[in-house]
């Protein structure tokens, strides 16, 4: 049985580890920054970091209170991340705030269905380089960003990176799009165990 003080210390080293991946992202763009975001999710999975999307499609009965520690955790290490980003001489506010813009326009439903893709491709990513087997990871991370899945952490650092002002004019907006990624994610996360529900996994 962990200690709640190692999921906490952990869980925020992988969300330092997302804004950082995310600040990459912000600072590059396109199909180079989406691959360079895969250093996020493999240092996570080397150092067995407690990240939200890593750790929702493998949680047993009980242990929800754990993975809401973890989501908030994740949340702590972005925020840290997102501060940096703040200061960078490089525009990073703007292109987080176009990225929730994007969000915002097609509204929470239909954001936390897509979310719904990115949580499948990381409990899979993830599967699969604890068996020390990392093409799916690294093809998993730049795909749920072009794809446009959104994934409620990387999302926690460019909400945070956003400017005040947008996010205060559009606070209510914010929260119900991000309750509704993180709900996508965790359908995801589980989308295998759903569907093969009594089956023998892979």
């Amino acid at each position: 049985m962990e200690k709640t003080s190692t999921v906490i210390k952990s869980s925020i080293l992988a969300g330092i580890c997302i804004g950082i991946a995310g600040f990459g992202f912000l600072a590059l763009g396109g199909i180079a920054g989406a691959v360079l975001f895969a250093f996020g999710l493999i240092t996570v999975v080397c150092y067995k970091l407690k990240l939200y999307t890593g750790t929702a499609g493998f949680i047993v009965k009980g242990e929800a209170g754990k993975l809401l520690i973890i989501l908030l955790g994740n949340i702590v290490g972005c925020l840290m991340v997102a501060l940096l980003a703040r200061v960078s001489p490089m525009d990073l506010q703007g292109a987080a705030q176009k990225i929730l813009a994007g969000r915002l326009s097609i509204g929470p439903v239909r954001a936390g269905l897509l979310a719904i893709g990115c949580g499948f491709l990381m409990t899979t990513a993830v599967t699969f380089a604890r068996r020390g087997q990392w093409l799916p990871l690294l093809f998993a991370v730049p795909m749920f960003i072009l794809c446009g899945f959104p994934h409620c952490i990387a999302d926690a650092f460019y909400y945070l990176t956003v400017p005040f002002s947008f996010i205060m004019e559009n606070i209510w907006s914010v929260l119900l799009l991000y309750v509704c990624l993180v709900i996508g994610n965790f359908i995801g996360c589980n989308l295998y165990r759903l569907i093969m529900f009594g089956e023998e996994k892979v």
